[in-house]
């Protein structure tokens, strides 16, 4: 299988900022793991859209999947409460 090439969608720079470091270097490491497999045990589709959902910690990684293109593009990254708004 090939690898997937992982994006960041200019607003997810926000995002990090807000997240202590110690919680952000463990949401990259979950994020790379993306490239391997974008659809990992635990991911959930979002109803009524194109785009997944993983958890790492307290927090959500919203992304989408083109499956044609090999692309990860990681759209919101925040607490359970703060992502789905």
């Amino acid at each position: 299988m090939a690898e997937y090439k992982i994006y960041f969608k200019e607003s997810v720079e926000k995002d990090f900022r807000t997240i202590p470091k110690k919680d952000l270097q463990k949401i990259l490491s979950r994020i790379e793991t993306l490239a391997k497999d974008p659809r990992p045990p635990g991911h959930e589709k979002l109803t009524g859209q194109e785009r997944y959902r993983i958890r790492q910690g307290h927090y959500r990684i919203i992304y989408s999947i083109q499956d044609r293109e090999f692309t990860v593009w990681v759209v919101k990254i925040g607490r359970r409460k703060d992502v789905y708004r």
